[in-house]
Order: C-alpha cells, then sequence, then structure tokens
C-alpha cells in the first residue's frame, strides 16, 4: 500500500527527494484518521446506545459496568488496534517509524488491557459487597493481587516489545530477583496471608464493630483491604490498620453480641457501709407498700420465723436470729426491679452481687444485658434505671458513696 501511495505522489510530479518524506506523512495521516475516527464512532455513537440500554434495563449488575467505566476503557482500545493493523499496511515495514508505532501500539493495548480487565475486577468487587452482607471473603486482597500480576504480566509485555524479545527470555532472568521480590513485597504477601486467616477463621467482616486500643481504632470496619484495614472511629474520623496487625495482635470484636439480640450493662453502685444495718418490724411494714418486694419479705419473714423456732421459741432480735438488712433489700429490689424492666433482656443473664469491700465502700455490682442495642437507647435504658435506683436509695436507708464536695464541707 505504501508503494502504491508512492507511485501516485510520484504521478503527481513530486519531486524525487520528497516522495519518501511525503509518502510517510501520507500515510501516517491516514492511520491516524482512521483511528480517530474509529474512536470517535465507537465513542460518540455506540456507547451512547449502549448507555441507553444498560439504562433501560431492569438489571443491576450491567449498572455496574457504567459505573466502573469498562465500556469507556474497552472504547480506548479501538484506535490502537486500527494503528497495530494498519501500520504495516500503509508504512514500509523495515521504516523505524513502523517499527516505533507498532511498538507503540503494542505496549498501549497491553497495558488497555489490563486497564480493562482491572476495571471488570472493580464490577466485580462490587456485586460481592452488595450480595454478601456477613461472610467476608478476602475478595479486596485477591483482586489486589490479581490487579498487581496483570500489571506485571503488561510490564513484561511491554518490555518484550521494546526489546524484541520473547517473555519467556524475561521470565528465566526473574529468577535471581526471587529474594528482592520478596523483600519488596513482603507487606503485600503477609497482607495476603492475613487476609486468608481472616476469612478462615471469620473474625472480622466489613460492618462489625471492632477495637484496637493500641492503635486508637474503635469503631466499624469500612474496608478490608490487601495492606490496610479502613476502621471509621464514632468520631467520624478514619483509622488504618496494617490487615497483618489483625492477625499477630489482638482486638475486640462486637458482632456476636450483635447476634445475641443484647447488649450488656455491668455498673456498680457504691454503697457507704456505715449506713449498712437492720430494719424493725415499722420499717418492714412499710416496705410491704412496695408491690416489688411483697414476696421477698414474705419468704424472709417465713425464714425468721422457723429460725425463732429452732432456738426454742426465743423473741426475734438481731443478735440470735436472721434478721433483714437495709443492703440485702435493696439488692432483692434492684433484682426485682431488672426482671419486670421491659428493656432488660430477659433470657440473659441478670444478677446483682457483692464486690469486695474497698476503701471508697461496699460495691453493689448489677450485671444484666439490654434488649436494645442501638447506642442511643443503649445509654438511655441504662441511665434511666440508674437514675430510678439512686432516687430509691435513700427509701432503704442507703447512702451513696461519694467523697467530701463543697456543699458537704458547707453543712
Amino acid at each position: 500500500m505504501f508503494e502504491v501511495i508512492k507511485q501516485w505522489l510520484s504521478d503527481q510530479g513530486v519531486a524525487e527527494n520528497l516522495l519518501s518524506i511525503t509518502s510517510m506523512l501520507i500515510s501516517s495521516g491516514i492511520i491516524l484518521l482512521i483511528s480517530g475516527i474509529s474512536y470517535y464512532l465507537v465513542k460518540r455513537k455506540a456507547l451512547v446506545t449502549i448507555k441507553k440500554v444498560i439504562l433501560n434495563s431492569k438489571n443491576q449488575w450491567d449498572d455496574l459496568l457504567l459505573k466502573h467505566e469498562v465500556f469507556s476503557r474497552i472504547t480506548l482500545l479501538i484506535p490502537f488496534l486500527f494503528l497495530l493493523f494498519l501500520t504495516p499496511l500503509l508504512l514500509p515495514s523495515k521504516h523505524i517509524f513502523t517499527s516505533f508505532l507498532l511498538i507503540f501500539a503494542k505496549v498501549a493495548i497491553s497495558f488497555h488491557v489490563a486497564h480493562c480487565i482491572s476495571a471488570m475486577l472493580n464490577v466485580s468487587k462490587s456485586v460481592y459487597k452488595e450480595q454478601a452482607k456477613e461472610r467476608y471473603l478476602p475478595l479486596n486482597s485477591t483482586i489486589g493481587i490479581v490487579k498487581l500480576a496483570i500489571y506485571l504480566v503488561a510490564i513484561i509485555l511491554s518490555i518484550s516489545f521494546i526489546l524484541e524479545k520473547s517473555p519467556v527470555y524475561l521470565l528465566s532472568g526473574l529468577g535471581a530477583l526471587t529474594a528482592v521480590l520478596l523483600l519488596i513485597f513482603q507487606d503485600t504477601i503477609k497482607g495476603l496471608v492475613a487476609s486468608i486467616q481472616i476469612s478462615a477463621n471469620r473474625l472480622v467482616a466489613p460492618g462489625d464493630w471492632i477495637e484496637l486500643p493500641q492503635y486508637g481504632a474503635d469503631g466499624d470496619v469500612i474496608e478490608i483491604g490487601l495492606n490496610m484495614v479502613k476502621i471509621r472511629n464514632f468520631d467520624r474520623t478514619v483509622t488504618t490498620v496494617p490487615t497483618y496487625a489483625l492477625i499477630s495482635g489482638s482486638f475486640k470484636n462486637w458482632r456476636d453480641m450483635y447476634n445475641s439480640g443484647g447488649r450488656r450493662i455491668k455498673r456498680s453502685i457504691i454503697i457507704d457501709i456505715g449506713c449498712i444495718g437492720f430494719y424493725d418490724q415499722d420499717k418492714i411494714k412499710q416496705l410491704n407498700e412496695i408491690k416489688l418486694l411483697q414476696k421477698y419479705l414474705s419468704d424472709k419473714q417465713q425464714e425468721i420465723s422457723l429460725s425463732c423456732q429452732n432456738l426454742d421459741g426465743t423473741t426475734p432480735d438481731n443478735i440470735n436470729t436472721h434478721q433483714l438488712t437495709n443492703i440485702g433489700t435493696f439488692r432483692a429490689y434492684i433484682e426485682a426491679y431488672l426482671k419486670q424492666h421491659k428493656n432488660v433482656h430477659h433470657k440473659m443473664t441478670c444478677m446483682v452481687r457483692q464486690l469486695s469491700a474497698t476503701a471508697t465502700g461496699l460495691p453493689l455490682e448489677l450485671y444484666f444485658f439490654s434488649n436494645d442495642q442501638d447506642w442511643v437507647n443503649y445509654e438511655a435504658i441504662q441511665a434511666d434505671i440508674f437514675d430510678h435506683l439512686f432516687a430509691m436509695a435513700s427509701y432503704f436507708d442507703i447512702r451513696i458513696f461519694q467523697h467530701p464536695s463543697g456543699h458537704d464541707w458547707k453543712n
């Protein structure tokens, strides 16, 4: 074809010394023109039609093809394919400019094919995120490794095109570089291994609430990548943690708490030991007005009567017989109050226990679960319960311990 153009120019009276360069320019112009027209037609006509068809379809996965620009990347291949096939037809085969255009076209096609495959992998990742809600698979890490391998292949092919050597020839020399490659990609390899272990053991998944105090992370996992895990903290900041850190160290995962249906509340009320004492009969009658305590008081009075009978009818007193204490009654009231509370999970552990006395008093620990796991509602439930208990403490002749304040010194 080049000779035809050259002969045509000769017939048109082009000077002999300008014939070759003119033929090259015209041939190159034809190649660029055809490549440009093909790109325009595909970009402005075919791609617009494809977009209309996809937007009118009911499928969701084809919308992801548009979102990740798969078709836009494929259109970029068209002009380079025309460049590759037209160059040897319109230009002399042994000319340096022909070799340059062919090498340029092959290198561009290699990287654009890798670019298209990368976009398809992004589509696969998006489909996975929409369908897989609970179980985490190391797809991000796997896709990262696949992308890395694809671009490495593209680089090797490009070098082989430039040097005009077989890719096998270049790959044979990579054996000596294995140690160097392992050193360069050690974080990537460790991240991939960590991702596989995380998936196999179901340690963490996107959406889980985890805590890593050593990294200052406390929030929801938003992405598990090849090298990094992104965690959105509750103050809306984002902390990045090495993926390998999830298996090399320890962290707390709150997933099972959400799956259980309850959220633990564990808090203590510190009782002033100096206020602990026995109840007399008048106080017991007064407490009988509390419906939550009626069964407890009835059982305890029977127990006290039985204790007196065992002592040969001795009159009940605080020394020889078992008596009701204010702290024991208060503890029974708290248990009864929690067990009838609508926001307490009644199928999970619910108890009130005494801890060892300290220099600040006697801790009365409440251990139970709320049936609402939402953070705001959880805090409101917890506050309402303790508001009520603090207010009721004085009714049981109980004093809550606190260090002396300015008001105390004033009194």
